[in-house]
């Protein structure tokens, strides 16, 4: 029997190999993490220097046209109407659903009141009792059952 697979597609041919080169580089970064060294920066002083403004540009002094206001929205008038309130509108009231722990269920059923109802019983029937299969159309000149 043939091997189906080939060897060069398993996965896990080098991975011990991966592996421990992942961790030697952790390795290798953690150790130059912890050893990294830093020193205190020299202060640099800067002397000032003086910009000289050689470059003068006139710039044209333009005139912004100023635009009126719109003018303000009309007032809205002061005057309220009253309506009379006419319709009487009928409350519904949601009762509570909760019980108070002092509530006492009053209803209360005894056994003996129950009405215990007949079932009917289900016949079952064996079916290795059955002796005669069912005969179909077409199936009259069959002799025995197993040809039926």
């Amino acid at each position: 029997m043939q091997v189906k697979k080939n060897p060069k597609a398993d996965l896990n041919r080098n991975s011990s190999l991966y592996f421990v080169i992942g961790l030697t580089i952790v390795l290798f970064l953690t150790w130059r993490a912890l050893e990294y060294k830093t020193y205190p920066k020299d202060e640099v002083v800067l002397d000032l220097v003086q910009a000289v403004d050689d470059l003068k540009e006139d710039v044209p002094v333009t005139e912004m046209i100023k635009t009126p206001p719109p003018p303000p929205p009309p007032a809205a008038p002061e005057i309220i109407e009253v309506v009379e309130d006419t319709e009487e509108v009928e409350e519904t009231i949601i009762e509570s659903t909760e019980t108070s722990q002092d509530a006492v269920v009053e209803e209360v059923i005894d056994v003996d009141d129950v009405e215990v109802g007949e079932e009917e019983e289900e016949i079952t029937v064996p079916f290795a009792i059955i002796e005669n299969v069912p005969i179909f159309p077409g199936c009259e000149s069959a002799k025995n059952n197993e040809e039926r």
